[in-house]
């Protein structure tokens, strides 16, 4: 049997009270009077012939009918109200201020060469790039979105791979590794000067992560001792490119001075792949053009990489 159409709208309005769980907010909310709330659910429990809300004076509670209803309604009408959002503003120029929070590395491989031609793009969005090496609460600290590896992230945060898998580098420049010799596993890097890195979020080493090759896949976690530590990228890669000594990155930082023959991976057998980057936001209900257009923006560019 069809529904009836004056039906959609008093189902409508209950959904916007069953989820304030207030009259007085779901009317704010709506732009209506209060009365006039409860005028329309009144008449939908009358339809429908069942209590849907438990209400007095100060408290308010869905009964198992209207529990059942909202449940079932909720999804269709979070889409619905997606959509219409989408269509309202698919015309519209997206614009604002997105703040996002980047590790430093991450901001350089993938926001910086990029800057330019995405405000171009749209320009009239403001970005603000917040970079940290910790993990940001974006929530908590009311930013747009943040970018980190996948490793770090929540498995409920919402969040789209924006590079392939990364596997770690350990690299020397051919000069440091002819005079100290190229090192066969884990253990002959306690022989090697080894460069830290200090994330300047906790004051801690970044201790190198290598997994066994084969069936074996065993973990071993060796403590950097050399003679320097950085908390920037940029110069611990120029002390591996001048000779000083071997370092940790992902491969896709150390690709280019690799490639010009500058630097030389050693023990790639030990250095398995793992989740790359992603752009994690608040949440997808809801989201604004600006937040959609940076990521689709990043997910362009993650082609770049493959």
């Amino acid at each position: 049997m069809p529904i009836e159409p004056s039906l959609i709208s008093s189902l409508t309005w209950f959904a916007h009270i069953a989820r304030h769980r207030s009259f007085t907010k779901a009317a704010s909310e709506m732009g209506v009077t209060r009365a006039a709330l409860s005028q329309h659910l009144k008449a939908l429990e009358q339809q429908l012939q069942v209590r849907l809300l438990n209400r007095t004076t100060r408290n308010m509670s869905l009964t198992d009918e209207g529990q059942r209803l909202l449940d079932i309604m909720h999804p269709s009408l979070t889409s619905i109200e997606q959509v219409v959002n989408e269509l309202n503003d698919s015309h519209i120029e997206p614009s604002g201020l997105i703040r996002i929070s980047s590790s430093r590395t991450a901001a350089r491989l993938l926001i910086e060469p990029h800057i330019g031609e995405f405000l171009s793009r749209y320009p009239k969005i403001r970005l603000e790039l917040m970079m940290d090496d910790g993990f940001t609460n974006i929530v908590a600290d009311g930013l747009d979105a943040g970018i980190r590896l996948g490793v770090s992230l929540d498995e409920h945060m919402i969040a789209v791979p924006i590079t392939p898998p990364l596997t770690t580098a350990i690299v020397g420049s051919p000069k440091y590794l002819k005079k100290n010799g190229v090192p066969q596993s884990p253990k002959d890097l306690e022989m090697h000067n080894c460069l830290a890195y200090r994330f300047t979020s906790s004051n801690t080493l970044d201790h190198w992560s290598l997994t066994a090759p084969g069936s074996d896949s065993h973990t071993v976690v060796f403590e950097p001792k050399g003679n320097a530590v950085f908390n920037d990228d940029n110069s611990m890669l120029q002390a591996a490119i001048q000779g000083v000594g071997l370092v940790k990155h992902i491969d896709l930082w150390v690709q280019e001075p690799i490639k010009d023959g500058r630097l030389t991976r050693v023990l790639t057998p030990w250095c398995k792949p793992f989740p790359g980057f992603y752009l994690y936001v608040p949440s997808r209900e809801q989201m604004p053009k600006k937040i959609r257009v940076l990521m689709d923006f990043l997910i362009e560019k993650r082609e770049l990489f493959t």
